[in-house]
């Protein structure tokens, strides 16, 4: 029965998405106040019902019920728990109704926010929502319903893929969604106000906060996801031009410009039109991803689904959301008046060259990843767009954006003066070209350019600190002063600088990459291999067993310079329902840096081989992701981003609202 309620409660929130839709609308336009109320309730009364379709899927992966189709594909009575749960969104349809849960969530937070979302704009922006949640609703039910029953129930489930089964993919999903779906919350505001004709920095301030979390939850999500197929797959690698991977790196990107739109938008009534079509864009690269993922165009371990009916559907909810929105922003945003004025030279103008840098960068790896898809379906000739060509075409465009980002939040707004700047960063100037000339006194013979990365992301990180010291340090000031004026600066401040000090922190890991040692042997028991200072030692390959797979264990001890440091083991596993071998590397991490060991196959004689890494400074690339993240949430707490604008009695750039 819990099934069956659970597939009740989808079409029954499908029905209030309905009303959602139409009602709110039709009352924004009529300028009914009690038709727009309807939309707050709606939009709750949908959340629970969702939520309560995928607590029944839950519960039935938890009690292991073999008569739904999806927990048999996807589980298996002697899974851990923890993989039982997150066998729930490890699969194409578990993970869409995950995706239309926090989609509904999202709404449920939009309709509580009475105070700080004006009713009009609320009940279009609901109105908007629920046209995505009933596409993706009707989508589930008609192609991807998860509570299909099998008649007769097999005693036994077939498993999850056991490449899921670890704690990063239990994790780096719902963070993933979190950030695509919050885009989709922005896209809604955008197109309400298209929809309504008006857009002012009183609609930037509403927006920003959604736009700065989903933001947040995106670069988490990015970071656990390249982190868990480092020491998942066993290839030592932290990123590599998948065309999964980069259709979540397109949205972040888009997703970054948009954050500092907002920012020039809400501090100077500028980039209103522009501000608009990224947040259009930012959420139709979402539905991209979501598309490359689920229409079996892409061969990936990231893909659910292989059923071409499928990606017909979603290709068509697809054309119809940004091509629709596209449309009304082609009628409406002509009819915007242009916001305030500024100089090249300032802190607007900085964050103009940014968003167009990263726009660039985006539409870089746009055509890199799909371009090979076309040509295929086209002609039928197959190529492949890797790390050459987007080392080639995307890191240049990144150059120049990171060296003007210290200089960007160090400008006035409105119009600035490029020398006085210089002169505030002469110190941070100074101490990254020191570092970059020691960096390369020492590794002399060595990769030539890595030194410079590295000299760039100090002056990242020590031009973000010093952009809180000048902030904080007047002239003849004493240390509690000083002290008093840092603990005084809007939380938003300290967030911007954290963010852009961590990617400074990730640039640096990346340049580190360049003294990679990397190693391959055959070892006997005894036997040792070395890479960079250290040296690992094959001391016993044995058999271990566990409820669902059975391991093939290598055990290594780790040494420096004669010094004992430890034991670390990698192995072979396979999994028992499925048959499926998968390599465990094993890990030794000392400080920032790590020692990385993968196992090959295991010989006739005994003898493993080993492949062996030594990564300096390899954690910063993750640690990085985290300290931006951490950033956008201190910013995301700054009170003034979390109460609505007051609304100015003049000036607000409207057009007129659409004739009844």
């Amino acid at each position: 029965m819990l099934v069956e309620a659970g597939h009740y409660a989808l079409a029954l929130a499908l029905g209030l998405s309905l009303i959602q839709f139409g009602v709110p609308l039709w009352g924004a336009r009529v300028n009914d106040p009690v038709l727009m109320n309807v939309a707050p309730p709606a939009a709750i009364a949908v959340f629970i019902c969702v939520l309560a379709s995928f607590l029944a899927l839950t519960a039935a992966y938890v009690t292991s019920d073999f008569s739904v189709l999806n927990v048999v594909e996807n589980s298996h009575s002697t899974k851990p728990m923890i993989y039982k749960i997150s066998g729930v969104w490890g699969n194409h349809e578990g993970s869409m109704l995950l995706w239309i849960l926090i989609l509904t969530l999202f709404g449920a937070v939009v309709a509580g926010a009475r105070r700080s979302v004006p009713l009009r704009l609320r009940a279009n922006t609901l109105g908007v929502q629920a046209a995505v949640t009933v596409a993706f609703l009707l989508f589930i039910l008609t192609t991807s319903n998860p509570f299909t029953r099998v008649v007769p129930a097999p005693l036994e489930g077939q498993d999850l893929n056991p490449l899921l089964q670890d704690l990063g993919l239990a994790i780096h999903p719902p963070l993933l969604y979190i950030g695509y779906v919050g885009f989709s919350i922005t896209f809604a505001f955008a197109c309400a106000a298209l929809i309504d004709g008006r857009i002012d920095a009183v609609w930037a301030r509403i927006v920003r906060p959604w736009t700065l979390g989903a933001w947040a939850f995106l670069t988490l999500g990015i970071a656990m996801g390249s982190y868990w197929a480092y020491y998942e797959l066993g290839w030592g690698g932290w990123w590599f031009w998948d065309p999964v991977e980069n259709a979540s790196l397109m949205p972040w990107l888009a997703g970054t410009a948009l954050v500092h739109s907002t920012v020039v938008m809400e501090k100077r009534d500028a980039l209103k039109v522009w501000t608009i079509l990224l947040a259009i864009l930012t959420f139709s690269l979402s539905l991209l991803g979501t598309f490359l993922v689920r229409s079996g165009v892409l061969t990936s371990v990231h893909s659910f689904a292989v059923d071409p009916e499928r990606g017909i559907v979603i290709l068509a909810i697809l054309m119809i959301f940004i091509g629709g929105s596209l449309a009304l922003f082609a009628w409406r945003a002509p009819m915007l008046q242009q916001g305030g004025i500024f100089a090249p030279v300032s802190r607007e103008g900085v964050l103009v060259l940014n968003n167009l840098f990263l726009a660039t960068a985006c539409a870089t790896v746009f055509i890199g990843t799909l371009y090979p898809l076309a040509l295929e379906s086209v002609t039928g000739e197959k190529i492949s767009v890797g790390a050459p060509f987007f080392n080639f075409t995307f890191v240049p465009l990144m150059l120049p954006l990171l060296l003007l980002l210290p200089f960007g939040q160090t400008l006035a707004w409105k119009r600035g003066n490029f020398l006085g700047t210089a002169q505030r960063l002469y110190a941070v100037i100074g101490i990254a070209i020191l570092v970059t000339l020691a960096v390369y006194a020492f590794t002399l013979g060595g990769p030539v350019l890595a030194p410079l990365a590295i000299g760039l992301g100090m002056f990242l990180v020590l031009g973000s600190l010093n952009e809180i010291l000048t902030r904080s340090w007047a002239k003849g000031s004493n240390l509690s002063a000083a002290l008093r004026r840092a603990r005084g600066l809007p939380r938003s401040a300290w967030g911007t600088s954290l963010a852009h000090a961590g990617v400074g922190l990730t640039v640096i890991g990346i340049a580190a990459t360049a003294w990679n040692a990397e190693e391959l042997g055959i070892l006997k028991v005894g036997d040792t291999l070395s890479a960079g200072p250290y040296q690992v030692k094959l001391e016993r390959v044995v058999p271990r067993a566990e409820a669902n797979y059975r391991d093939e264990v290598a055990t290594l001890l780790v040494s420096s310079g004669g010094r004992e440091l430890g034991h670390v083991e990698t192995m072979k596993r396979i999994y028992v329902t499925r048959n499926m071998p998968t390599t465990e590397a094993g890990i030794m991490t000392f400080g920032l840096s790590q020692v990385y060991a993968s196992i090959g196959e295991i010989q006739a004689d005994g003898s493993v081989g080993l492949h062996l890494f030594y990564k300096p400074f390899v954690l910063l690339i993750w640690l990085g992701a985290v300290v931006m993240a951490a950033g956008g949430a201190l910013s995301l707490s700054d009170r003034r981003l979390r109460v609505g604008a007051p609304v100015r009695a003049k000036g607000l750039q409207a057009m007129p609202a659409p004739a009844e």
